[in-house]
């Protein structure tokens, strides 16, 4: 698959700040009182456009190969029957690309896909809105007539798809995670399964699903009770769950123990699009959309200390974008996908592409 290489962004960004931590602190916490590294983003490459609105990434490591996913529409961001989930593989560490899946659902609008290795099984799911045969004006979006599907695989050549996912109807399902022998994911759904305005608004929560198998799923926990959407989650050895979960106005910071019953949830200083949550080495790296006060929204990245986030990245991005995947490579380096709309066609217009930037301390 052709490439474009954009101008390297040698973006060094330094995070200089410290963060003065406790031992035995609670996840995003280091423990010791210190400076931040530097984060360098020394390539970003366009390595996916088509025509069509391309958004909505995740990137993962299966079985020695690196594998790219995103939502590909001809007809634009809004909701779409004609909407799929790609899927590309690459056996270079990113430099080369081929597709090895595609999918969509009859009359659903199929968007934000998310990669989950479990028991030995490759899963990729999404999030669908019901449109019926024609696109589906805003007005009557409904979250009541979510459901989530999956494709899956067991050597990422193979695929099946799509698999509805049983426990997920009403369910805007998002990013997943895995712990102790089961499979969880993000879903948000209208509280009580309210009928009111379509859509979403602040009647809603964002549930912890949980799954023995990947493709039933159950509640087990609420991650937002209030004004919840996207949530970006991972596990610590003992069970302990940190969170960024996106709001309208700031994103918040989620904190819990099993059993899950019990959440500190704290507002932070920022709003967060699509946020990404990941273990880089020791340190906890946050990602996403922020919307600059003068030059609009742009994909950031934050090291998460304690209870603050430290600016440390900014990529090549505008308009139309964010939702990052990521993967550690060697020798302190790693792989950031992501969206963006800031380039323009022959014609002058905006297109809205896949980006992959590489990223070394």
């Amino acid at each position: 698959m052709r490439q474009t290489v954009l101008r390297a962004a040698a973006l060094t960004i330094l995070c200089g700040c410290l963060g003065a931590e406790t031992a035995g602190a609670e996840p995003g916490q280091t423990g010791r009182e210190e400076s931040l590294p530097q984060i360098r983003v020394t390539s970003v490459r366009r390595v996916f456009h088509n025509g069509e609105h391309n958004a909505f990434t995740d990137l993962v490591r299966f079985k020695g190969r690196l594998f790219l996913t995103f939502r590909s529409c001809p007809d634009g961001h809004s909701v779409h029957p004609t909407a799929s989930i790609l899927i590309l593989a690459s056996d270079d560490e990113g430099r080369q690309w081929k597709r090895v899946h595609r999918f969509g659902v009859a009359h659903r609008d199929t968007r934000d896909p998310h990669f989950l290795v479990f028991q030995d099984k490759f899963f990729v799911y999404t999030g669908t809105w019901y449109s019926g045969p024609t696109a589906l004006p805003p007005k009557d979006w409904d979250l009541n007539q979510h459901l989530g599907y999956a494709a899956w695989s067991e050597d990422g050549v193979q695929w099946h798809s799509p698999i509805l996912l049983e426990g997920t109807f009403g369910h805007y399902i998002w990013r997943a995670g895995t712990f102790g022998g089961k499979a969880y994911l993000c879903g948000r759904r209208k509280i009580g399964f309210a009928v009111g305005p379509k859509g979403e608004g602040r009647e809603v929560e964002s549930l912890m699903l949980e799954s023995d198998d990947g493709l039933i799923w159950r509640k087990r926990a609420a991650f937002q009770e209030v004004a919840g959407d996207e949530t970006a989650f991972l596990f610590e050895p003992d069970g302990r769950v940190l969170g960024i979960g996106r709001r309208h106005g700031t994103a918040q910071l989620l904190r819990s123990a099993p059993p899950y019953t019990r959440w500190d949830r704290l507002d932070l200083d920022r709003s967060i699009g699509g946020p990404l949550l990941v273990k880089w080495r020791d340190r906890y790296l946050v990602g996403g959309r922020d919307s600059t006060p003068d030059r609009g929204p742009k994909t950031k990245l934050w090291w998460l200390v304690g209870d603050r986030l430290h600016t440390c990245a900014e990529l090549p991005s505008g308009g139309d974008n964010s939702y990052p995947g990521f993967v550690e490579l060697d020798g302190g380096r790693a792989l950031l996908s992501y969206y963006s709309s800031h380039e323009l066609d022959a014609s002058g217009k905006p297109i809205t592409a896949i980006y992959l930037a590489e990223l070394a301390l």
